[in-house]
């Protein structure tokens, strides 16, 4: 039977990026984002994989939908990969700025989503004894920066501490986790920086795929083997 992966943040960027890698390696995918009109371009993108594809529509920071969103997936059968890759973030990002609306909106999505989505798949996971999550964060979690945000920082430093806290605790069961910190990465999320880099800028940046090809290397390394962290940067040095 084809393996099932779950991708949040499956409409644009490295989730759709992860989740078309995914479905050209022959998985079933759930792609689960907030938008229907994002999952399906997605889904028109991947061709004939397209078939292999269920759109859920999910806002990932509520937790209710969380639950209801992982009982749809599971119908496709064993859920052996979630990537946590949805993320999102404001324009007015400073700490002069954030405003604290702002500040639970991205703090909901990028890394209370993240939890929640963990615990809705890591009782099948823990059940079967295999199991492997991907939590997209970045290179924010070591470097924290004015480009970030302070939301952003923080939110990426909690999946480093749930990506820790799961090897920790359910490798014992045969899941494991793996938090991948890229640099700067051409997706829509640059958009919503207060001055966003302009196309020659974004040519020299990591692209989508770059990334969602580090999350199928976590994914298929061997059951024994896990890489905990993966940083992931632009080759070329001096561009940006």
């Amino acid at each position: 039977m084809p393996k099932v992966a779950v991708v949040t943040g499956a409409g644009s960027g490295v989730g759709r990026a992860t989740a078309l890698l995914l479905a050209r390696e022959g998985w079933v995918v759930a792609l689960v984002g907030r938008r229907e009109a994002m999952l399906q371009e997605t889904i028109q993108l991947s061709g004939a994989d397209g078939a292999a594809m269920l759109p859920l529509i999910c806002d990932i920071g509520d937790p209710a939908e969380v639950v209801a969103m992982a009982e749809r997936a599971a119908q496709l059968g064993d859920v052996e990969a979630l990537v946590n890759s949805a993320g999102t973030n404001t324009a007015a990002r400073s700490l002069a700025e954030l405003s604290t609306a702002e500040y639970h909106r991205i703090v909901d999505t990028n890394m209370h989503g993240a939890y929640y989505c963990a615990q809705a798949f890591l009782p099948a996971m823990r059940k079967r004894g295999a199991g492997t999550i991907i939590n997209i964060a970045s290179i924010a979690v070591l470097r924290a920066s004015t480009v970030a945000g302070v939301a952003y920082a923080m939110s990426k430093f909690g999946m480093a501490g749930l990506t820790q806290t799961i090897n920790a605790e359910e490798r014992q069961h045969g899941v494991r986790a793996c938090a991948i910190y890229p640099g700067e990465i051409n997706t829509p999320l640059l958009d919503q920086r207060p001055s966003p880099p302009p196309p020659k800028v974004r040519t020299h940046m990591l692209q989508p795929e770059d990334v969602a090809r580090c999350a199928m290397l976590a994914i298929m390394l061997p059951p024994r083997a896990v890489v905990e962290e993966l940083v992931v940067m632009p080759g070329e040095v001096g561009t940006l």
